[in-house]
């Protein structure tokens, strides 16, 4: 029978496997996961003839590299990179046939921070709450790739896409972020959410797939104190006592006592996580619904 099975040569700095989560399981504590770039892993999946909810490998900013069991076809999207196999120049953003044997490449990011990699028949990790995500939270899933690790592959399925390339957006020079006030705006000053709505917001580096971290004016409290423990939403933007605004992406805690002065809609949320550090932040005030 035929090995259909990846391993990992170069696991990068950090690459995990994600699909589209596991929603439904905040009141157990387990935030929604997946992956943070929705769209380009969906992509990823459409070219090698998977469902778009197949699991692949995201990678953040040093790239992948794996060897493959069996032949497969596989396309990288999400971070601009360069692509190889056995060291030989290949497509990103099209479909790529891969030998049994061969070296894979996915290299660093040139532009962006997570690519993704999918193969054919997807990563074939055990489903945790019907999912195959890491989530780098609540440890649930498969670990964080470490060099030598096997991942087994399910069986492909359609014929990959017929392109040469498939056409993607860049990185974004300035993250522009729409917000609906609330719910607990109330707990600021009104020059503070004006300071959101204007102020200069930076990328921080120490954002990660929990939240979006800034950098820039701090947010000034109507309040003192704290709230008891509520639940948060994915994008909600909560505000630590060093007043600087964090936007809480995929792996996000599903509780929390910091107040959410606003909350990011959510198609505006994939390219926060191709926004490298020291991209300008724009919030921008959006009517709910």
């Amino acid at each position: 029978m035929t090995d259909r099975a990846l391993v990992v040569v170069r696991a990068g700095a950090l690459t995990t496997v994600q699909d589209t989560g596991r929603p439904g399981h905040a009141h157990l504590g387990v935030p929604r996961s997946g992956a943070l770039d929705g769209p380009a892993a969906a992509l990823a999946n459409r070219l090698v003839g998977n469902p778009a909810g197949a699991a692949v490998l995201e990678t953040t900013l040093t790239g992948v590299s794996v060897r493959p069991r069996s032949p497969l076809t596989a396309a990288v999207t999400g971070a601009h990179c360069a692509v190889a196999v056995d060291g030989r120049p290949a497509a990103w953003g099209a479909p790529v046939r891969v030998p049994a044997g061969a070296l894979l490449e996915v290299g660093p990011a040139v532009a962006g921070v997570r690519g993704y990699l999918a193969v054919s028949g997807g990563i074939a990790v055990d489903p945790v709450l019907g999912s195959r995500s890491t989530d780098l939270l609540s440890g649930l899933g498969p670990a964080p790739l470490a060099d030598g690790a096997v991942l087994p592959l399910g069986r492909p399925g359609a014929l990959p896409a017929r392109v040469d390339v498939a056409p993607q957006p860049a990185p974004p020079g300035e993250l522009l972020l729409g917000v609906s006030p609330g719910p607990r705006d109330d707990w600021f000053t009104p020059a503070a959410l004006r300071t959101l709505l204007i102020g200069t917001y930076r990328v921080s580096p120490a954002s990660n797939r929990i939240g979006l971290r800034t950098e820039g004016p701090a947010l000034e409290r109507a309040l003192a104190g704290e709230l008891p423990s509520e639940g948060m939403v994915l994008g909600a933007v909560q505000v630590p006592p060093d007043g600087r605004p964090v936007v809480f992406l995929a792996d996000h805690p599903t509780t929390g006592g910091y107040p959410v002065i606003a909350v990011v809609r959510p198609q505006d949320l994939p390219a926060a996580a191709q926004a490298p550090p020291g991209t300008p932040i724009r919030f921008t005030a959006v009517r709910r619904g």
